[in-house]
């Protein structure tokens, strides 16, 4: 329950704070889906500026409690779970697009902005905004910012980083500081910018976010590809970008992930082949026509025993939805599912696949693999039943094999999805001790009484 003295307080500041168990419950819990969420937060307060904001910081000073911020909350590591209690700080209701500003090519926007939603908006002044994670349609700014979120369309224009130029940010003591400016290209001072994109709200707490926008490409095809071997698939891939083609996504589905998909959300996709390749083109559509029948010669010269491609915009549409559904098709399998992010260079990106393949078989686990695999990045989705104490023990030795694996290949433990609490134990294995001991230090400059997201990444 609130302390006399939190509750108090927050009260007297926000008529709406949530305070009942249900409702704290209820804001407590992300995607991670796992035991390490029995946590609850003291209290929920719904930010509605950047004065409340400022408030609930200055509360949390006084009374050291922590701030957990929250989007969609379809993080999947834990790293919006309020581990040690402390307050939810929702941006739900911070959720505006302040300005699209076509001459400059930008948007200004709050946290709470949904991907999907501003991709509509700026498309109206025929612009575009690239990074698109699966779950685009709900997961927020302020969210992917925390993260530096990715997606499919990594492969050609980047992840979140590389769009934003400049963010308020309130400090861990109120502070309102600018990082950036409204200029592509900022060459003055250090580049506080990089240090919050992808901190997970350990730093600071982003407020508003002003965001570079690109010409929307005149139009864009999908090619789907099936193939009998992963390997094939992937040497496939090395063939495509070695004839200088650039394809705007390089997606992967293995055998098992395309037949759960069929099979709960049926797509006319083929469930007898081992992999299939997602390949999306853009730009003229000239030029569109032209990359399509150079990559599609590739296809079939490299061993591709099926080659289709979209005629119109709701052909291209089905298929992204069956990649995008992959996840939700895996929760009708078990209770509950798992899904992780990992990420190697792209030359041993078929080791991954095989080597995943092989530690789940090994220790009696189902595994439905997708990802990006023109940037190397692979996300095993796991059914489970937390419930079945042997199961969920199987699957934390394999889950720590796979790790390995992805280190020992040169990889490492995230691409996208965080760290948060999930892959805490396990950052030593990637991050040196002396990096690590810098990234505390920093911790402690910017937050000295450990209030922002603490327990989180280390």
């Amino acid at each position: 329950m609130l302390t006399d003295n939190l509750q108090k307080k927050l009260h007297k500041t926000f008529p709406d704070v949530l305070s009942d168990i249900e409702e704290r419950y209820a804001y407590s819990v992300d995607a991670l889906n796992t035991d390490v969420q029995n946590h609850l937060a003291e209290a929920v307060v719904f930010a509605k500026n950047i004065e409340d904001v400022q408030k609930v910081v200055k509360i949390a000073n006084q009374t050291m409690t922590p701030i957990i911020c929250r989007g969609a909350g379809t993080n999947t590591v834990g790293a919006c779970v309020p581990s040690h209690g402390g307050i939810i700080l929702n941006f739900s209701k911070m959720n505006n697009i302040l300005e699209i500003n076509p001459e400059n090519m930008t948007a200004r926007v709050q946290p709470g902005v949904v991907l999907g939603d501003l991709e509509k908006e700026v498309e109206k002044f025929g612009l575009f905004y690239p990074p698109d994670p699966s779950n685009l349609k709900v997961s927020t700014i302020g969210g992917s910012i925390a993260l530096n979120s990715a997606g499919a369309r990594c492969f050609k224009y980047g992840a979140t980083k590389d769009y934003v130029i400049d963010m308020l940010v309130v400090t861990a003591g109120g502070q309102l500081i600018r990082t950036g400016s409204n200029t592509i290209k900022n060459a003055t001072g250090y580049n506080l910018g990089s240090l919050f994109i992808g901190s997970e709200g350990t730093l600071g707490i982003v407020v508003e976010a002003t965001l570079k926008l690109i010409p929307k490409p005149q139009t864009s095809q999908v090619i789907m590809a099936y193939f009998n071997s992963i390997e094939t698939a992937v040497q496939t891939v090395d063939k495509i970008i070695e004839q200088k083609l650039f394809p705007s996504t390089i997606d992967f589905m293995d055998k098992n992930s395309i037949q759960t998909v069929e099979q709960f959300y049926p797509a006319g996709l083929l469930c007898d082949k081992e992999c299939a390749l997602i390949i999306e083109t853009d730009g003229s559509q000239i030029a569109v026509n032209q990359q399509r029948e150079s990559i599609c010669s590739i296809l079939r010269e490299c061993g591709a025993v099926n080659v289709q491609y979209s005629s119109n915009k709701e052909e291209a549409e089905k298929i992204w939805l069956a990649r995008r559904s992959s996840m939700a098709a895996c929760t009708k399998l078990k209770p509950n599912v798992t899904t992780d992010d990992i990420i190697v260079p792209r030359c041993n990106i078929a080791k991954l696949v095989k080597g995943v393949q092989n530690i789940c078989k090994r220790h009696g686990l189902t595994s439905c693999l997708v990802g990006h695999v023109g940037d190397g990045s692979i996300h095993p989705q796991i059914p489970i039943d937390f419930n079945d104490k042997k199961e969920y023990q199987e699957y934390k030795i394999a889950k720590s094999e796979i790790y390995q694996l992805a280190i020992n290949l040169g990889g490492t433990l995230s691409g996208e999805h965080g760290i948060g609490m999930a892959k805490r134990p396990y950052i030593s294995r990637v991050v040196d001790g002396g990096a690590l001991e810098y990234m505390r230090q920093i911790k402690k400059i910017f937050d000295p009484k450990n209030i922002l997201n603490p327990y989180k990444i280390f």
